[in-house]
């Protein structure tokens, strides 16, 4: 194998791979890339035992197509560190060369037949959607998983498909995040589309992650694919596949206020610079914050025993009884900064009920009270 690619384009497409590729592996050939030059192209291949992708890299000057198993942490280290714009790649002896200028470094092949066959994503039964919105839905969704190890199916990101639409929702157990958008399917009786009801896919949030990396263009087409026990995401130039995730989702709709006694509607980033402000005195041990509403007003309180207290106010448009409910700053904060419009909208019953923050269109935000005197 030899060819002349940009210094650049390679180095992206190794920072993707190294992204899925793990650093340690009980498997030593996962801690590789697999190189694979053909026409013009330059394809990295890298997985671990979750996640595949491939990546393309095109107006690659092939001399000789061929395919090289290569250390990939190293491959990047060194394409990072190199001035010239373009880098020579040639193998021969069991050996891959890869020179830029007067830089040279020789890395140890393995053996192709070792590296996993990763498949390629199908192109039918897929759903067309618009990446720049498929990366909008996985940002107003994914911050609500959870993050701690072993809840399962919460630290994925639901996705299904109603009505026309593609929906993801995402929950801890303490908030909730569900955003939605129209999609096209590519093929009538599309699989997701005819699952969509009755057997949701819960995608890992590290693949979720990886679907938006490869997500260059937000105006692109991209098309997403959901089998029994897989999900891939295709691009112009990655395709991305990930193990879904077992388990059974939360039931999310029964914990979203259907009716609320009190509305309050504010500017939004006034209300997150408020709450960040009277958050500053509050501890770990009561991370806190309640807000005190009445008509045309709101007052937020926080405080802790060995730091002291904070009050802010503001003008709101309020609607119900004056009354007080507590969140979690961070958690509310955390909504508030994917709001899409200039104001919020909180929906609630009383200060035991969950908060509805509606941050946009098809676009809400839930958030458990906290219900400790604060």
């Amino acid at each position: 194998m030899k060819l002349l690619c940009n210094r650049e384009k390679l180095r992206e497409g190794l920072s993707v791979a190294n992204t899925v590729i793990p650093a340690k592996s009980p498997k030593p050939v996962l801690s590789n890339v697999c190189l694979v030059a053909r026409e013009d192209v330059l394809e990295l291949v890298g997985c671990d035992v979750d996640t595949a992708l491939r990546y393309r890299i095109e107006d690659v000057k092939v001399e000789e197509p061929g395919m090289a198993v290569v250390p990939a942490r190293v491959i990047l280290d060194f394409v990072r560190d190199l001035a010239e714009e373009t880098v020579v790649i040639d193998t021969s002896g069991g050996n891959c060369k890869i020179h830029g200028g007067q830089d040279t470094c020789e890395l140890v092949t393995g053996d192709p037949d070792e590296f996993p066959v990763v498949s390629r994503s199908p192109e039918e039964g897929a759903l067309s959607i618009q990446g720049g919105t498929f990366s909008t839905l996985v940002g107003r969704t994914a911050f609500a998983a959870a993050r701690e190890q072993g809840r399962y199916a919460m630290n994925g990101v639901l996705v299904e498909v109603e009505n026309g639409s593609l929906k993801m929702v995402a929950t801890d157990g303490r908030r909730l995040a569900v955003a939605q958008a129209p999609i096209e399917a590519s093929a009538e009786g599309s699989e997701l589309a005819a699952r969509g009801s009755t057997r949701p896919a819960i995608v890992p949030t590290k693949a979720m992650q990886l679907f938006c990396r490869v997500i260059n263009d937000p105006l692109e087409t991209v098309k997403l694919h959901v089998s029994d026990n897989q999900v891939g995401l295709k691009t112009r130039t990655a395709e991305v596949f990930a193990r879904l995730l077992d388990g059974e989702f939360p039931r999310y709709t029964a914990v979203i206020p259907q009716e609320a006694q009190n509305v309050l509607e504010a500017d939004a980033d006034v209300l997150g610079r408020k709450i960040r402000l009277v958050a500053n005195v509050t501890g770990d041990e009561a991370r806190a914050v309640r807000l005190s509403m009445r008509k045309g007003h709101l007052e937020l309180f926080g405080h802790s025993a060995g730091r002291g207290e904070a009050r802010a106010s503001m003008d709101v448009d309020f609607r119900g009884e004056a009354s007080d409910i507590a969140f979690n700053p961070d958690y509310v904060v955390e909504g508030l900064k994917n709001c899409e419009s200039t104001n919020v909208r909180l929906e609630f019953h009383d200060r035991t009920s969950p908060g509805k923050f509606t941050l946009g269109e098809s676009y809400i935000y839930i958030v458990m009270p906290i219900t400790v005197d604060v």
